[in-house]
């Protein structure tokens, strides 16, 4: 039995592929393109972990395929490689934040390359190149000068550890997320990407891609498009008249129960309570200023979780009157309403709304019922069915709900009550940080014309060096401690003028990355004409679900722009976008450090070797699904890739077989085709998992007759290489399959007629009970079939001394013979 020796010939023909540029994708090609994109990474100084491999290794089996089937393919990958975790290192070891990066890669590419992954290195990019992020300020620029951004004086969260702006997705329990220090509130001006003007765009786009169902709703969800009306309340504060007073402005997806109203719910941040504290109109005003600190503690996601218990607390001497009835009512705050999100009130109906019902139950409010079903007014609460009938609710009494909302909407804008409004729960990106290791926002800010951008000629803005990584005492960013550097001139007017010292999310590489993998030396665009119209759009992009509603609505806005002024050849960045499911340990948990039971690929390659681990991340379960780790199942898969290699022991044998004009034995034809159908479609849905079970279930057809034919060994080698490409290639080369490596051969077809079976197997019953089964031609004929089943011995024994009453037969299922 041959050994495989996975430390030499792996290393072998990773070397072989580079030296021949095997997987260089030619911008212009006459073949049909493909555009196989996977998220790249952060390079963390831990270097890959045993979930990297999952991703990169199933685009890979797809990019391998691709290539076989004679497309040409671009398969590229880079470093997203600014970020604060680089900067923190920096501050703790006193080295710059680049040196930290560039180590970082260094390890991440020479793991990638252990993996025989097959990406076009030549493309490789990196969003801390300033000849890359030169292009990032570029788009940069181009939004500012068509009003998407701005800057904005706002409350922010800040962490007092970190010292810098953290995002709500990154405040839990009122504490940082990344370092567990306290978070406050600080009012700060801020750089924002206007999103919302493309909020229509996003949604209409998603109309037009292949996305997975999951991906569509959260990025829908996310932008929530709402149709409804915006509703002015009166405000009443004591004895005075509500007329004289303010309005709260509310936005609900159902003016038609309005008449249903109990109480008015603003945001804790609401600027009216501001207002009414400082002016002592709150008679409670101890009992809300502690309210929204409380609330203040809390991110968004916290404080709309539905499953939550509900807070808040009554605003004493100030009341709300409803516009369609009179009726004062009280103000509450709560902290399940946002300042954020439409007007940062909402009018609560009980009745006919979850989350209102239970703090009304908690606070003893009104319940009162406008809707029912249509034949049943005795209707459980909360009734929140769209088919229902109005009542108690004046002139809208019998209406349907469509037709109540229609007829409240045109009432409450003829009497200046309200008006029909679209809103989202989608918000500006905040796009600024106060950290150093970042892109510099190529703006000034001029005493006489304000904020202007740099001119395209001068970029890129290079980040200059600084003595400390550290954020200023007073939250800016060290780049603030540059008098030098900050103090420049205004492009415009030519006075004196201050740089802009806060710097780009780490989100701002990755929102075009893709575009520069395709014309990633080009020093006068960010891609040229001829590289974008050939490329784009992506064919296929497989990225992490938790990317789903930042990375991925970000790179399509960024992209949609780019469309929108012309620089961009397609409406959407990605034809079809997929998701992979994470590895766990082997004890069912998330790896980490802590637990003890993080798996390092490097030593899986050591032990077992790089085909082993790519084969068993693609046999360990639905792609699209978590899955455990499990070292017996490495095993398993290093004991099929040995069978693999010992094949070649059975093709004395098989040359004595009777073959068909493909080289394929007779018996084993059928399988041979169904195989390569099933691996090549199985592939195309990332059914690795099962392509690869196919694949095993041939092999066991080899080693039950101890044969192989060269041609069908030939075809299993070239269905197993996107999984396993090392060993195909060594078996490859060593039975002189072609004077070329098997990476320029071509992918096996199957014929669809010779997918099925020339047998079928029926079943013979007599009286009704199974009694035994037959093979039979698939053409055979009823008569030949009945004879057939009269001859199976265990049929006969039933038969014997019997006369036959009917004979029944179902075609190509059974026999069945009556007798008594």
């Amino acid at each position: 039995m041959a050994e495989l020796k996975h430390l030499e010939i792996e290393p072998k023909w990773q070397k072989k592929w580079q030296e021949a540029d095997c997987f260089h994708a030619v911008t212009g090609s006459k073949k049909p393109k493909f555009y196989c994109l996977v998220e790249f990474p952060y390079p963390s100084g831990q270097g890959l972990h045993i979930g990297h491999p999952r991703p990169y290794t199933g685009m890979d089996v797809i990019a391998r395929m691709k290539r076989l089937q004679g497309y040409n393919v671009l398969y590229p990958m880079g470093f997203d490689s600014f970020g604060l975790p680089a900067e923190n290192y920096a501050i703790k070891n006193k080295v710059h934040p680049a040196v930290v990066t560039a180590q970082n890669i260094k390890h991440f590419k020479e793991q990638l390359q252990r993996l025989g992954l097959s990406f076009d290195w030549d493309r490789e990019i990196r969003t801390t190149d300033p000849e890359y992020y030169k292009w990032t300020q570029w788009i940069f620029i181009q939004m500012f000068k068509h009003g998407l951004a701005y800057k904005k004086e706002m409350t922010v969260n800040w962490c007092t550890s970190c010292k810098c702006v953290l995002a709500n997705e990154e405040v839990v329990g009122g504490h940082c997320e990344r370092c567990h220090a306290e978070v406050v509130q600080k009012f700060k001006s801020q750089w924002m990407l206007r999103i919302t003007a493309y909020a229509d765009k996003l949604l209409a786009g998603l109309e037009n891609v292949d996305y997975i169902p999951q991906v569509k709703m959260q990025q829908r969800n996310w932008i929530g498009r709402s149709v409804g009306a915006e509703i002015d309340f009166q405000v009443k504060i004591g004895a005075e008249k509500a007329a004289e007073k303010k309005l709260i402005t509310v936005f609900t997806t159902r003016p038609d129960t309005v008449f249903g109203v109990s109480y008015v719910v603003l945001a804790p941040e609401h600027p009216y309570v501001a207002e009414w504290l400082q002016a002592g109109l709150i008679k409670n005003a101890e009992a809300v200023r502690n309210y929204q600190v409380e609330a203040g503690k809390k991110s968004d996601f916290e404080r709309t979780e539905l499953a939550k218990e509900k807070s808040g607390v009554e605003l004493q001497g100030i009341r709300a009157v409803n516009p369609v009835n009179g009726q004062e009512i009280p103000i509450y705050l709560s902290d399940y309403v946002l300042a954020t999100y439409g007007t940062g009130a909402v009018m609560a109906v009980p009745a006919h709304d979850s989350r209102d019902f239970e703090f009304a139950r908690k606070f003893n409010l009104p319940v009162k019922q406008v809707i029912a079903a249509a034949k049943d007014q005795a209707t459980d609460l909360p009734f929140t069915d769209y088919a229902g009938v109005l009542l108690n609710s004046d002139f809208l009494n019998g209406l349907t709900v469509t037709a109540a909302k229609e007829k409240i909407i045109d009432y409450l804008e003829k009497q200046g009550y309200g008006r029909k409004k679209v809103n989202y729960k989608l918000r500006d990106w905040v796009f600024s940080r106060q950290r150093y290791w970042g892109e510099p926002i190529p703006v000034v800010k001029c005493a006489v014309c304000g904020y202007v951008a740099l001119p395209e000629s001068s970029l890129p803005l290079r980040l200059p060096q600084v003595e400390s990584y550290e954020t200023t005492d007073n939250g800016e960013s060290p780049l603030a401690n540059l008098k030098d550097w900050v103090q420049t001139t205004c492009p415009q007017c030519h006075g004196p003028a201050e740089r802009e010292t806060d710097t780009m999310p780490q989100w701002a590489g990755s929102s075009w990355y893709f575009l520069r993998y395709l014309d990633p030396h080009n020093d006068q665009a960010f891609a040229g004409k001829e590289a974008l119209d050939y490329w784009m759009p992506v064919d296929w992009y497989n990225g992490g679900m938790e990317h789903t509603t930042l990375h991925l609505l970000y790179s399509r806005f960024w992209y949609l722009f780019l469309h929108d002024i012309g620089a961009v050849p397609t409406s959407e960045p990605y034809s079809k976008r997929t998701a992979h499911g994470m590895i766990l340990g082997e004890d069912g948990e998330k790896m980490s450090k802590s637990r003890g039971n993080v798996i390092n690929p490097d030593d899986m390659i050591d032990q077992f070797g790089a085909d082993t681990l790519r084969l068993y991340e693609m046999f360990i379960g639905d792609f699209e699904k978590v899955a455990p780790w499990n070292i017996r199942g490495v095993r398993g898969c290093r004991r099929f890739l040995e069978r693999v290699y010992n094949l070649p022991d059975f093709l004395a044998a098989g040359e004595k077989l009777q073959q068909d004009e493909d080289g394929y034995s007779k018996d084993l034809q059928t399988l041979m085709h169904q195989t390569i159908n099933k691996v090549t479609n199985d592939i195309l849905h990332l059914k690795h998992n099962t392509a690869i079970a196919q694949l095993m279930t041939l092999i066991n057809a080899f080693y039950e007759r101890k044969a192989v034919t060269r041609a069908e060994l030939r075809t299993f080698l070239l269905l197993l290489n996107p999984f396993a490409p090392h060993i195909t290639e060594e078996m490859w080369e060593q039975e002189h399959y072609s004077d070329k490596m098997l990476v320029y051969a071509s992918w096996p077809t199957y014929d669809p007629a010779k997918c099925v079976e020339n047998e079928i197997e029926i079943a013979i019953q007599v009286n009704g009970k199974m009694r035994g089964t037959i093979k039979v031609e698939q053409a055979a004929a009823k008569e030949s079939i009945l004879a057939a089943a009269k001859q199976e011995s265990r049929v006969q024994a039933q038969l014997a001394g019997k006369e036959i009453v009917k004979e029944i037969y179902v075609p190509k299922r059974l026999v069945n013979f009556v007798v008594r």
